[in-house]
């Protein structure tokens, strides 16, 4: 053990005062320096060494790590730990994790943890797994999710005898991309998924997940209908956003299935979120549904599982009856939950390599007619790869897509390739570059946009203008405010600034303020805080009694409203305009006042705008290289532009830096699967 170390932690009263020096500066969560005070007292012969652990696992949690990994983290403190984050300075060096864990090795960390009673029991609140640390309701949670795929895994579902035809009817034509006939995933998807109680598709925007589940609920629902009753299916999301859009792109799709309308009748076509489906509890982590309430359910689809944490998919599994079929859909590449865990990121490890055994090859091409075949795949034995499907083919961004190219060169982490693409030029990509002047040129693109011509994408000052152009008569009916309200709405949504970060003069609370300004001088704006016509807020956390959820948009608009007598002239009244997130593409008008947890966001945080999608997005990196910059992140901006995409970078070499990186979520998920996968398969 290093002296520093040994000086530090002689003392337990050392001890809490580093860590209160870390919390004072942002380096630990002041949650985290609470738990370990408590466990401290819990069991006073508790060495520091383990006190330190358990404080900075709770850290862990707080940036998404289901647990500390002891070895990563004297591998590289600071870098594992996130710390100290964008701002911190040398005259605190000397007390960083690199500086005090320098010279302590994995042994000594693991032998000064060795008989703790924090440690020891069922009971106790830590539990050392190897070399990795948790909080012992988030081992449970791991624990109870392995389990639970594990035994769906090993348990089947009978597949209609006429498989093959009606894969035939659902998908009538081959796929052919640029003149070239392509190995159809959806199809072997739907051939796949039919025949387990466990299924994930994942695949990047544009390989057609929602098409591809629409044709599952119609090959499944068809085949019950046949020969009983019908299934009961449900679709769910994690957030609001993510259920409305595909409850939008659902039901179109549903109507034109080639298949009869009793079966189109009962599909599906509205998408709610989890935690409606579940049954939150106020003030509570527990659901109405759970393992002694189960969800009355045969079928269920999750769209956006990348954004599903760890608690969460271990509730839903609990929820989930024995029989029914569990379709996750999501993007492997894309960022991971906020919250700890990257469930999966896990499960989709080796997702483009395939990992079919020959048996599973030879069943799904005698089905399919499809020839399982792809340059990546490699053949393998693993049980969770049998019931994987990677959706390779992009029908949104062919091989003329800028956005798609340089989406792709990013996921390879192929830094090189992708600065090309930006330098090579396309219709759909621009990038500016902050030096001088050029800050005048980011609030051109941001308020203008790169065209006014209608065909050039817009930026905030489009639906500003849109609402004074097109405003209402006073007495107009009410149908018209609805659908100029809606138009202000959709024309919001045409452009979007993201950012890595919320801190620092290019994250989000300073870019907002910045934004709403500019907005201001220009006369856009009547002012740049407090309640204005024209803001745009993002809601924060879930609202059930006013329908809102976590994430979705809305803007403040004035809008006519009688008084309380007979005869009174109409009045205007400030009310917040936000879509309804049940597929209806009616609205809903809410006072400013009932509205408590929502910021402005004319900036949001890339991980905010998972589950949407915009015309035109704009990436800004900031100026220093910080832990969330990382390819995911990359990836996942670039991903959410639907016809064009900005690159914004306020210095130059940061995001070649960020691509080169990846996030790595700490986590033993996959091993706790097959480990239980092997015990069961012993049984």
């Amino acid at each position: 053990m290093s002296t520093s170390l040994s000086l530090v932690l002689r003392e337990r009263a050392e001890l809490f005062t580093l860590l209160e020096a870390w919390s004072e500066r942002g380096w630990l969560r002041e949650l985290d320096r609470a738990l370990a005070q408590f466990l401290a007292e819990l069991d006073p012969a508790a060495p520091p060494l383990l006190i330190l652990g358990a404080a900075l696992a709770s850290h862990q949690l707080g940036q998404g790590h289901v647990c500390l990994d002891l070895a990563a983290t004297l591998a590289n403190p600071d870098f594992t730990l996130s710390l100290p984050p964008e701002g911190g300075d040398a005259e605190h060096a000397t007390s960083l994790p690199s500086q005090l864990l320098a010279g302590l090795s994995l042994d000594d960390w693991l032998a000064a943890c060795a008989g703790s009673a924090l440690l020891d029991g069922e009971g106790a609140p830590l539990v050392l797994a190897g070399p990795c640390l948790y909080l012992r309701r988030y081992w449970e949670y791991e624990r109870r999710v392995a389990q639970a795929i594990a035994e769906r895994l090993r348990a089947t579902s009978h597949a209609p005898a006429d498989l093959s035809a009606r894969l035939a009817t659902l998908f009538p034509e081959p796929l052919v991309l640029d003149g070239e006939r392509l190995t159809d995933w959806q199809k072997l998807a739907c051939a796949l998924a039919v025949q387990g109680r466990f299924t994930l598709i994942t695949g990047g925007p544009g390989t057609g997940k929602t098409t591809t589940v629409v044709r599952l609920l119609a090959l499944l629902q068809e085949a019950a209908m046949t020969t009983g009753a019908p299934l009961r299916l449900s679709l769910a999301a994690p957030t609001g956003k993510a259920a409305a859009r595909l409850t939008e792109s659902i039901s179109g799709q549903v109507a034109k299935l080639p298949v009869a309308e009793t079966v189109r009748q009962q599909i599906p076509t509205s998408v709610t979120t989890l935690h409606r489906l579940l049954g939150s509890r106020p003030d509570s982590r527990h659901f109405r549904h759970d393992a002694g309430n189960l969800l009355p359910l045969d079928v269920l689809v999750v769209d956006e599982a990348s954004m599903i944490d760890l608690e969460m998919m271990a509730n839903l599994l609990d929820a989930l009856p024995d029989h029914a079929r569990l379709i996750l859909l999501g993007d492997k590449d894309q960022l991971a939950s906020v919250e700890a865990g990257a469930v999966l990121g896990d499960l989709c490890r080796e997702a483009e390599t395939g990992g079919y055994s020959a048996a599973t090859r030879a069943r799904l091409e005698a089905q399919t007619g499809e020839r399982v075949a792809d340059p990546a795949l490699v053949p393998g034995e693993q049980a969770l790869a049998q019931h994987i499907v990677m959706l390779r083919h992009s029908r949104r961004f062919g091989s003329g897509s800028g956005i798609g190219r340089l989406a792709r060169a990013v996921n390879q982490q192929d830094a090189q390739s992708a600065r090309s693409t930006l330098a090579a030029g396309s219709d759909d990509l621009h990038v500016l570059r902050l030096t001088g002047e050029q800050d005048r040129a980011l609030e051109r693109l941001l308020l203008d946009g790169l065209g006014r011509d209608g065909r050039r994408p817009q930026g905030y000052a489009h639906y500003l203008e849109l609402i004074r152009a097109e405003r209402p008569a006073q007495d107009a009916d009410v149908q018209v405010w609805d659908e100029w309200a809606g138009n202000v709405l959709e024309a919001f949504d045409q452009f979007q600034l993201l950012c890595a970060v919320r801190k620092g003069p290019w994250g989000v609370e300073a870019l907002n303020e910045r934004i709403a300004q500019a907005l201001q001088r220009q006369g856009q704006l009547e002012q740049d805080h407090g309640w204005y016509e024209g803001r745009p807020v993002m809601v924060t956390r879930n609202d059930y009694g006013l329908g809102l959820m976590n994430g979705d948009i809305g803007i403040a608009l004035r809008l006519p409203e009688p008084l309380e007598f007979p005869g009174a002239p109409l009045r205007q009244v400030l009310r917040v305009v936000f879509p309804r997130n049940d597929g209806s593409g009616t609205l809903r008008y809410i006072l400013p006042s009932r509205l408590g947890a929502v910021e402005t966001v004319f900036a949001m945080t890339v991980h905010k705008s998972q589950g949407s999608e915009f015309a035109h997005c704009a990436l800004i990196l900031p100026d220093t290289l910080n832990p969330v910059l990382t390819k995911e992140l990359v990836y996942t901006g670039i991903t959410r532009a639907r016809d064009w995409f900005s690159l914004i970078e306020s210095r130059a070499g940061i995001f070649e830096q960020a691509v080169q990186r990846r996030v790595e979520r700490r986590s033993g998920l996959r091993e706790s699967l097959l480990g239980i996968r092997q015990f069961i398969e012993r049984q």
